[in-house]
């Protein structure tokens, strides 16, 4: 026990060692080697975390919007000089490529540049006279606590989804990162205070489902947002909804990328070979369906071979473009899910289950796999896999594809390829999808605009990131207000004017 670091907490701009007798063991998945151990923090140590922010609220929410912004521009500085240093950690506990690590702390950069922009966002209205000497005007305010629970794929970039914008309007944060991937997200928060932010108002604990329920149940925290799996988010969306809370659910889903006649098919095939297996297709935007328009169907070939010559790697192999699973657990599902479809009637084109790496023979490795000839009854298709598996799927028509994407229930992200500016038209005007790509494999939109995944992939009327994220963290009061001047100021006003 002694040999593996310990993760601390962060309370009230404090590294706090848990008085915890549950802990979690960090594994590198490449490995299998226990890198760390995360505390399973006690409710004490969660509620004090909650206490430390609401008298951190208290002063924070007064200092001025340019004082909280130039913490964001210093934040991101941080941020782009321990670049290595958070890709390293990303990539040593979760198990994705250094690339795709780096990848995430760019993303990551520009959220925190997007809550630099926050007092351009953050501005009430005026109307002078609305009525008769009545002025009408609204100021947009901080919440007060605001909690962010955040799953393991992305340990930083979730995380700057949340807090960053929340802090910069005023708020205090509790984070909730995954015990999967925890020393990247505590690097972010300590360079947080790096950066000018005081005591109390960023505070990081660990833990599982009862730190979850005391964040969803507590008085004191205003607001939470989670991203993670359906099941989980639609528990603590319910949880804090009834007690009364500002709630966001960022949910599983099932992504799906339409592969017209007309497309380009070297773009396509590249894209969709990045958009599936890249990060081990452990992403909630991932394309898992490709659905084959007519004779697009031709390329399925392409795209097998495409795969086939994939580099599977070890998380620490730059050269690698499938890393390993995050856990035996996840490897476990991945392959159960696989021989799913296979029972079910999926044609296997390439099946991933039995690679070997050489340089890591413990880890936890499935190569790009694809099911063709799948259907909508299918366990494969029905549940977010998780991992890279792509099914294949056929259309005669457009109008075939369209209905196939809208009877899923999920509506995280949808992509459509064709050199038809009408198709491509009637594409994103009929799609019930929160997130449309047009030749863009996964339609994640840039930090200043909001997250928008819908219907089964969301809970809550607004998104994370952009303005709706500002909207999110924080309320709108209105003020009506009517002056009139004291019965004896016209008389002096009058005085101090001369008439001639």
């Amino acid at each position: 026990m002694n040999d593996i670091p310990q993760i601390p907490l962060l309370i009230d701009g404090r590294l706090v060692p848990s008085k915890t007798k549950e802990w979690h063991d960090v594994i590198n998945p490449s490995t299998q080697e226990i890198v760390a151990r995360v505390p399973i923090a006690t409710p004490e140590e969660v509620a004090l975390a909650i206490s430390t922010a609401k008298a951190a609220f208290a002063s924070w929410r007064n200092a001025a919007q340019s004082t909280r912004v130039r913490v964001m521009f210093r934040l991101q500085q941080l941020v782009r000089e321990h670049a290595a240093e958070l890709a390293q950690l990303i990539s040593h506990e979760h198990g994705k490529t250094v690339p795709d690590a780096e990848g995430e702390v760019g993303r990551c950069q520009e959220l925190i540049e997007h809550a630099c922009a926050v007092n351009s966002i953050q501005l009430g209205e005026y109307a002078e006279n609305a009525s008769s000497g009545i002025d009408v005007y609204t100021v947009v305010q901080p919440l007060g606590v605001c909690a962010g629970i955040t799953a393991f794929n992305f340990p930083i970039m979730l995380a700057a989804n949340m807090f960053p914008t929340a802090i910069a309007c005023g708020n205090s944060f509790v984070l909730k990162p995954s015990e999967q991937a925890p020393s990247a997200p505590l690097l972010l928060a300590r360079l947080a205070l790096e950066a000018g932010l005081p005591p109390g108002v960023l505070n990081v604990i660990f833990g599982t489902a009862d730190a979850a329920n005391t964040l969803c149940d507590h008085p004191d925290v205003k607001a939470i947002s989670f991203i993670g799996s359906t099941r989980v988010g639609t528990l603590i969306y319910r949880r804090a909804s009834e007690a009364g809370k500002r709630c966001q659910s960022m949910l599983g889903a099932k992504n799906h990328c339409v592969v017209m006649p007309d497309a380009q098919a070297d773009q396509a095939i590249e894209h969709l070979l990045g958009a599936s297996f890249g990060a081990a297709g452990q992403r909630c935007m991932a394309t898992t369906v490709a659905v084959f328009v007519g004779e697009a169907s031709k390329w399925l070939p392409d795209l097998v071979e495409g795969a086939r010559k994939m580099k599977i790697g070890a998380s620490d192999d730059r050269t690698a473009e499938v890393g390993p699973l995050n856990s035996k657990q996840a490897l476990e599902r991945v392959r159960g899910l696989i021989q799913s479809g296979v029972d079910e009637g999926a044609e296997l084109l390439l099946d991933g289950r039995d690679v070997r790496v050489a340089a890591a023979p413990k880890g936890n490795f499935v190569g790009p796999t694809i099911l063709a000839k799948v259907s909508d009854e299918m366990r494969v298709y029905r549940e977010e896999v998780f991992g890279p598996v792509l099914c294949v799927m056929q259309a005669d028509t457009l109008d075939d594809a369209i209905a196939i994407v809208n009877r899923n229930p999920n509506g995280n992200g949808v992509s459509i390829y064709t050199q038809d500016g009408g198709v491509a038209r009637k594409f994103q005007n009929e799609i019930d999808v929160g997130q449309v790509g047009l030749n863009v494999p996964i339609p994640v939109p840039v930090s200043w605009f909001s997250f928008t995944g819908s219907r089964g992939s969301k809970l809550g009327d607004l998104g994370t990131a952009g303005k709706q994220g500002v909207q999110f963290w924080t309320q709108v009061k209105t003020l009506t207000a009517r002056w009139r001047m004291a019965s004896a100021a016209p008389a002096a006003l009058h005085s101090s004017i001369n008439l001639k």
